[in-house]
């Protein structure tokens, strides 16, 4: 299996170095920003978004290579947007903390790369974003 540590993940070629860019949606100001500074630590660009309207409307689904959404947040829910960006192939990390069985259900189901419940561990969490990064990567 090819090194794909988290400063070796998607989109390293000669032409192309940048890191991979994770888009955060969550309604929990604390939950965004210490992800992102997870994320950044670690080597993947990150940008957070408090609402689903505010990813769509910011362009960055453009240079997206996961999204790591929350299910339940005002307006547009995580498993609405999941629905909705299908076409585009961008893997999806789930994570939430008052998540029904059911959404974790319809949220596989429509091939969410992971659901993960908070509190997370920086590990688990970790893990599922470099995997999502990498199953994507593998399928270009």
């Amino acid at each position: 299996m090819k090194d794909m540590s988290p400063l070796k993940l998607a989109n390293e070629t000669a032409l192309d170095p940048a890191p991979p860019m994770v888009a955060i949606v969550d309604d929990d100001p604390s939950v965004r920003r210490s992800t992102q500074r997870l994320l950044w630590s670690s080597g993947i660009c990150a940008s957070a978004f408090a609402s689903a309207d505010e990813l769509l409307t910011s362009g960055a689904l453009l240079d997206a290579d996961c999204l790591l959404l929350d299910v339940r947040m005002p307006g547009m829910d995580g498993l609405t947007l999941q629905h909705n960006l299908a076409k585009t192939g961008i893997p999806v990390v789930f994570l939430s903390a008052r998540a029904t069985e059911e959404e974790e259900r319809r949220a596989l189901q429509a091939n969410a790369a992971a659901f993960l419940r908070k509190p997370v561990s920086r590990d688990a969490l970790l893990r599922a974003v470099i995997g999502a990064l990498r199953n994507n990567n593998q399928k270009t």
